[in-house]
């Protein structure tokens, strides 16, 4: 029999694809300037970057989908294999599950089995304990820990949590653990008011997360009886608005970028905002439902092709020049930042 808490994470992975819409671009509202004379040529681009001690070959992995279930077991074993075939970085779904019940552990534990050499990200929520993450990271020999603060999300969630420890938790655990602690939204966006609550609780790497891609708060408002919570559809900041509340504080934290994102052309956007890795979990959360393996991982392949030549356009060898990029943005977003006294 199928326990609750298994049944709950196939719900998220049937209604993520579900929800999944290809012919939304959250990026519309940035372009590049091309620059027509590079100097550069496509063999000398690097695509490395770095999370604080974690080198990663490319800067965009495969976001937190999967896990707690048969099913999706099934899912972290393919994207497991994919990640280790492409050499790209894997997160797994929240571990909390498995931290509840243990029948479910292996569930994460096929990831580090499939991939034992590759970087792979543990994730909990916020609400979890210091202990938790431990074991979470223990659980899948993770190289870094994803912490997840997702108050929208367990507030229309039927089951979901109604008091938040998330400040002393974080705090903890960053004082505890030893591979890198990234606090993570799930879809929400960060602004930078709790940026810099974040950075004064001591965390150095922050994934804003925002809105525009995978939407919780529409997926759990599905999975409620009466429906009733529909008005909080697309809450919160979208991943550019995100990024550029960030800004000013990038020189004391590593930003990382989710939300949204569905082809190369959206990573480099991503990376000029100035992120330094940049998470996909929808689109390739689709691509595995609807492909088999190998036409992935010749997605993935022709994404860091296409990575590499946009690069190449920007004049750009390596991922910290094209953070330097500036970009042309649109009247609304210019609106916006004038409203919330950014600069760029």
């Amino acid at each position: 029999m199928i326990s609750k808490h298994s049944h709950r994470k196939d719900e998220h992975v049937s209604l993520a694809e579900k929800f999944y819409r290809d012919d939304v671009d959250s990026f519309d509202d940035l372009r590049f300037v091309n620059a027509g004379l590079p100097s550069v040529s496509l063999d000398e681009i690097n695509l490395s970057t770095h999370l604080g001690p974690v080198k990663l070959p490319t800067p965009f992995y495969l976001e937190a989908i999967s896990g707690g279930s048969e099913y999706t077991k099934k899912i972290n074993a393919t994207l497991a294999a994919i990640a280790a075939q492409t050499g790209i970085a894997m997160a797994v779904g929240s571990q909390s599950v498995a931290l509840s019940d243990p029948s479910l552990r292996d569930t994460f534990k096929i990831v580090r089995q499939v991939n034992p050499d590759g970087p792979i990200f543990a994730n909990i929520g916020a609400n979890r304990s210091v202990t938790d993450a431990l074991a979470a990271v223990k659980m899948i020999s993770a190289d870094a820990l994803e912490v997840h603060i997702n108050t929208a999300q367990e507030l229309i969630m039927p089951e979901g949590d109604r008091e938040f420890h998330f400040t002393e938790n974080i705090a903890e655990i960053i004082a505890k653990l030893q591979v890198p602690v990234i606090v993570k939204e799930v879809g929400f966006g960060i602004s930078q008011e709790t940026i810099h609550q974040l950075i004064n609780m001591g965390v150095k790497y922050i994934n804003v997360s925002g809105r525009g891609g995978t939407d919780f708060a529409k997926i759990e408002n599905f999975r409620r009886h009466s429906k009733d919570m529909g008005y909080l559809e697309n809450w919160g900041l979208t991943t550019t608005e995100s990024l550029l509340e960030s800004r000013q504080f990038q020189n004391q934290a590593t930003m990382i970028a989710s939300g949204g994102i569905k082809s190369p052309l959206d990573v480099a956007k991503c990376l000029a905002l100035g992120s330094s890795a940049v998470g996909v979990a929808g689109y390739f959360l689709n691509q595995v439902i609807k492909h088999d393996k190998q036409e992935v991982i010749e997605t993935i392949n022709n994404w860091k092709y296409g990575l590499k030549a946009i690069m190449l356009m920007q004049n750009c060898h390596t991922i910290s020049e094209l953070k330097s990029k500036k970009m042309i943005l649109s009247p609304q977003l210019m609106s916006y930042m004038q409203q919330r006294h950014l600069s760029y």
